[in-house]
């Protein structure tokens, strides 16, 4: 039987948790310390982004190295508890969080959001974001603009 998002957003998987990094992106980075988060704590992020804000999984993944004093954050996980975040908020109303307005790291729509694409844009414009395509994908224009401070963040999000 096939979990429900909600269950996926809810499962612990003994994680938050800070490794070393692992040796590939340890060529890349140096070495350090990699945080790996949890679904929840993603949802409380994403809880957390007000009304003419926008973030990308990049500000995320920023946010929580800065939060947890870690060289990088996974950008596997965080993609994939994003998207658990996204389905669970439309799955469960209790769980219910602006999800559309965490972009793709270069402000791309993200196609796996519950809806896809069309529906990532529709909840963008009803914000009031210009929407535009550059080749095959949809973008949100000047989306760095609309990036929270970070302290501020840290602030509401503790």
């Amino acid at each position: 039987m096939k979990k429900s998002w909600t269950y996926k957003l809810l499962s612990k998987k003994d994680l938050p948790k800070i490794v070393d990094l692992p040796v590939k992106l340890a060529r890349k980075y140096g070495e350090g310390t990699m945080y790996i988060p949890s679904p929840l704590e993603i949802h409380s992020i994403v809880k957390q982004i007000r009304e003419n804000e926008l973030v990308t999984t990049s500000w995320i993944k920023n946010f929580l190295s800065s939060l947890h004093n870690t060289t990088i954050t996974c950008p596997l996980t965080t993609g994939i508890f994003i998207n658990i975040v996204a389905n669970a908020s439309e799955e469960d109303k209790k769980y219910s969080v602006p999800y559309w307005r965490v972009l793709k790291s270069n402000g791309e729509l993200n196609n796996k959001y519950p809806g896809g694409v069309e529906s990532h844009k529709t909840l963008l414009e009803k914000d009031g974001y210009m929407v535009y395509v550059k080749g095959k994908t949809y973008r949100v224009k000047e989306y760095e603009l609309f990036y929270p401070d970070i302290k501020a963040f840290m602030k509401r999000f503790k």
